[in-house]
């Protein structure tokens, strides 16, 4: 006997279910890629971001970051400290502050992504071709829907570890 389709209620829970186990295992990837990282994951998004966009002020890194200018300023001041962003004053603006990556910021971020990217290809290595090409082309979408969700909301999603929004 055919057991009849599930509930949509049903089916939208084991979708929901489905893609929040996915996600455990993409946040337990990039929480190992910053093992031995002399970073915490709010530093990081902070070099993320100015990977990807370059120079920036204290109040452009506080408000793609979403937390208070205080906060940013702290993070900021610890990397500096660190070694992996440099302050200057804007060449726009000379009262404003730059924020800029140093290569060794540059070299980390480009590290913990080389390692992410390493850790997802295993994963995906373990698929046969075909599922590979699904899961790539299903994780694009579903990207693609978040970006256009939260863009409405509050603006971009900022991917801390690739350096740009989404990707």
């Amino acid at each position: 006997m055919i057991s009849p389709d599930p509930a949509p209620d049903a089916a939208a829970d084991a979708e929901v279910a489905a893609v929040m186990a996915a996600s455990r295992v993409i946040v337990a990837l990039t929480a190992r890629s910053l093992t031995g990282a002399p970073v915490t994951l709010p530093q990081l998004r902070v070099l993320a971001f100015l990977a990807e966009r370059g120079p920036a002020t204290l109040g452009e890194v506080a408000a793609v970051l979403r937390v208070h200018p205080s906060n940013a300023t702290r993070t900021c001041d610890r990397l500096v400290e660190a070694g992996l962003v440099d302050r200057s004053d804007s060449p726009a603006d000379r009262r404003r502050l730059s924020l800029g990556l140093t290569v060794a910021g540059r070299a980390l971020v480009d590290g913990v992504m080389a390692e992410r990217r390493a850790a997802i290809a295993r994963v995906l290595a373990a698929l046969p071709a075909g599922r590979r090409r699904e899961v790539a082309a299903a994780m694009a979408d579903f990207a693609a829907a978040g970006e256009q969700r939260d863009a409405a909301a509050a603006g971009p999603l900022l991917d801390p570890f690739s350096g740009s929004s989404g990707t």
